[in-house]
C-alpha cells in the first residue's frame, strides 16, 4: 500500500474533549476576543479529523478498514485523542497488532437512526411517514469529543449513514412537518441553523467538524418564508433577519473589491460587471469521511494538482449534487471535475430568493434604503442570469462554464430553479417546459440529468427535492398538466417502491422503474428524511 502520510501536515490535538463551545471566548481582561471568522477557521483547522488524528485516519481509510468511510469520522473517542495517538504509535509496528481491533477498542462505532424501525406495509406510505418521524428526531445535544456539533434544539436527521442534519435536506423535511402540523419543530430546526450562522458566519453542509470546510445550496431563506406562512410573517422576518443578513455576506464575500473578470471565494464578477456566484470550498485536502475515494481521484490522474481536485470535489459537495456530470469536463470521469469553474443557473436562483427575501425584511424593519439596495440586486442578478445562464438557442437555462466563455451543455433539472423562484418569463418557462416534457419526463417522473453514468445525480436518477421544484415551478407558470403527471409518476413510483421493499428511499430509479437507483459512493439510504417531507407535501397539494 502506498504511503499518503506525506499529503498532510500532522497536527495533533492536546485534548479529546476540547469542542466547539470551548472555542467561545468573552471579551474581558483575561482572555482573547475574536471573530466568529477566525473561530470559524480555529475550529475547522483543529477539529477536521485529518489533523486530529492525522496517520490513524490515514491508515484506516486507506486501507478500508469500514466499507463506508464516514463510519471511522463519525465514532466517538473513548480516550483522549493525544492517548489513543499514543497507544497506536506503540502497537502499530508488533506482529499481533490489527487495525480494526484497536479501532473497536478505543472508539464508539455510531448507529443508524433506524436500525430499531420495523417496517410494516400494511401502513400506506403516509403512515409509515408518521411512524418514522420519531426515530429520525433528536433531541438538544449534549457535547460529545468525537465529530458532532451540539446543536441547542431538537432536529431531524435524514436517515441511513446520514446521522446528523443536514442543510438544504432541511428544507424537504420541513414540508412534511408543516403538513402533519408540527410547526414547532419547523421553528426548532430553523432556529438550529441561526444558531449555527451566529457561531460560524454560515451554514455548514452538516452538523460534524469534517463539513466545516463548505455549506451547502443556500434554502435558509426559503425556510424562513415556509415558518412565515404558518406564523405572523413580521416577527419570524425580523426574528431571522440578522441571521439571513449574515449569510448573505457569506455568499457574497469578496464581492465589492472584486475586479471584473476575476472569481473570489463563492462569488464571480463577470466581464461585464455583474455579479454571479458558484460554489467553493476552503479546503484542499481530501474529505476525511471519503479520504480514500478522493486520493484514488487524485491519483487517476497524476499530472493535475492534486489540491486542485480536492478543491473541485469538495466545492461539488456544496453544490448538494455529489457528484453530477454538470461539474465534469468529460461527462464520464470525475477526474476531470471543476466544480469551481461553474457558475450554476440554481444557485444563482437562490441567492436572487435570498436577496429577494432580506429586502422585505429589511422593509419590515423601516430600512427603506437598504431595502431597495437589495431589491437593486436581486433585479441585477436576474439581469445576469438572463445573459449568462439563459440558452434561448436549447430553450432551457444551462450552466456557464468560465473556462470555455459559453454553457457547460449538460441539459439538469438545474433549469427548473428559475422557475421555482420566479426569475423566468412566461416565454422562458413555455420553453422549459418543453425541454422537462421532451427529454426529461420518464416513467418514475423526472431524469436529473441525460448522461448515463455512474454518478448518482445523473441519469437514470430522480431526486425528491427536484422533483418538488419541478412540480412546483412549472404549477407558477400555469403549466399544470405537465406537473400533474409529474408528481403522480412520482408519488406512484415512491408508493410502489415502498410496498415493495416497505423503504422510502433517498432517491429513486426514474426511467426502469424496476430496478432501484445506484451509482455514487455508498448504497441508496432508506429513512428518508427529504423523501418523506415531499411526499406528505405533494400528497396532500
Amino acid at each position: 500500500m502506498k504511503s499518503h502520510n506525506h499529503l498532510f501536515p500532522l497536527l495533533i490535538l492536546t485534548c479529546t474533549f476540547f469542542t466547539v463551545s470551548s472555542c467561545k471566548h468573552k471579551a474581558n481582561n483575561d482572555t482573547l476576543q475574536i471573530t466568529k471568522s477566525q473561530e470559524a477557521k480555529f475550529i475547522k483547522r483543529e477539529l477536521n479529523p485529518i489533523e486530529r488524528y492525522g496517520e490513524l485516519l490515514v491508515d484506516v481509510q486507506m486501507q478500508r478498514i469500514f466499507p463506508d468511510g464516514k463510519t471511522f469520522v463519525d465514532c466517538i473517542p473513548k480516550l483522549p485523542t493525544d492517548s489513543i495517538l499514543k497507544k497506536y504509535r506503540e502497537q502499530k509496528e508488533t506482529d499481533a497488532f490489527d487495525l480494526k481491533e484497536f479501532v473497536l477498542t478505543y472508539f464508539e462505532l455510531p448507529d443508524s437512526p433506524t436500525t430499531d424501525f420495523v417496517t410494516d406495509t400494511t401502513r400506506t406510505a403516509a403512515e409509515h411517514i408518521d411512524a418514522l418521524w420519531p426515530y429520525l428526531t433528536r433531541n438538544a445535544d449534549e457535547v460529545v469529543p468525537g465529530t458532532r456539533i451540539a446543536l441547542p434544539n431538537k432536529y431531524i436527521v435524514p436517515g441511513g449513514r446520514f446521522r446528523e442534519v443536514y442543510y438544504w435536506d432541511s428544507y424537504f423535511i420541513l414540508l412534511g412537518l408543516k403538513e402533519v402540523g408540527n410547526d414547532s419543530l419547523i421553528e426548532h430546526i430553523v432556529d438550529n441553523f441561526a444558531y449555527q450562522i451566529e457561531k460560524f458566519g454560515f451554514i455548514p453542509n452538516g452538523n460534524r467538524t469534517y463539513y466545516l470546510s463548505r455549506s451547502q445550496p443556500p434554502f435558509f431563506a426559503e425556510m424562513v418564508q415556509l415558518l412565515a406562512s404558518v406564523n405572523d410573517e413580521k416577527e419570524i422576518y425580523l426574528k431571522y433577519k440578522e441571521a439571513l443578513e449574515h449569510e448573505y455576506d457569506f455568499w457574497m464575500e469578496g464581492a465589492h473589491s472584486l475586479p471584473a473578470g476575476n472569481a473570489e471565494e463563492r462569488v464571480v464578477r463577470m466581464d461585464d460587471g455583474s455579479l454571479l456566484n458558484r460554489f467553493y470550498s476552503d479546503t484542499k485536502t481530501p474529505r476525511a469521511e471519503s479520504y480514500y475515494e478522493d486520493v484514488t481521484t487524485a491519483e487517476e490522474v497524476p499530472d493535475r494538482d492534486p489540491e486542485d481536485v480536492y478543491l473541485n470535489i469538495c466545492a461539488a459537495c456544496e453544490s448538494g449534487w455529489d457528484f453530477s456530470s454538470r461539474w465534469f469536463t468529460d461527462p464520464e470521469s470525475i477526474t476531470t471535475i471543476k466544480t469551481t469553474r461553474i457558475i450554476p443557473a440554481d444557485l444563482n436562483a437562490l441567492l436572487y430568493n435570498m436577496e429577494k427575501t432580506l429586502a422585505r425584511m429589511r422593509t419590515f424593519a423601516g430600512e427603506n434604503e437598504a431595502a431597495e439596495a437589495m431589491e437593486t440586486a436581486a433585479e441585477n442578478r436576474k439581469k445576469a442570469v438572463d445573459t449568462y445562464l439563459w440558452d434561448a438557442t436549447t430553450g432551457v437555462y444551462q450552466d456557464y462554464d468560465l473556462d470555455k466563455d459559453t454553457f457547460t451543455g449538460v441539459l439538469s433539472l438545474a433549469t427548473v430553479y428559475p422557475l421555482y423562484f420566479g426569475l423566468a418569463s412566461q416565454k422562458q418557462a413555455d420553453a422549459v417546459s418543453k425541454i422537462i416534457q421532451e427529454k426529461f419526463l420518464n416513467p418514475g417522473g423526472l431524469t436529473t440529468t441525460l448522461n448515463d453514468n455512474s454518478q448518482q445525480w445523473d441519469y437514470p436518477n430522480g431526486w425528491p427535492p427536484l422533483q418538488w421544484l419541478a412540480i412546483r415551478g412549472l404549477e407558477r407558470y400555469g403549466k399544470t398538466e405537465l406537473a400533474s403527471a409529474v408528481k403522480s409518476r412520482w408519488l406512484a413510483l415512491n408508493e410502489d417502491v415502498y410496498k415493495n421493499t416497505g423503504k422510502m428511499l433517498e432517491k429513486y430509479n426514474v426511467v426502469d422503474t424496476t430496478l432501484a437507483a445506484g451509482g455514487g459512493e455508498y448504497p441508496n439510504q432508506d429513512g428518508f428524511g427529504w423523501t418523506n417531507g415531499v411526499y406528505l407535501d405533494l400528497k396532500k397539494n
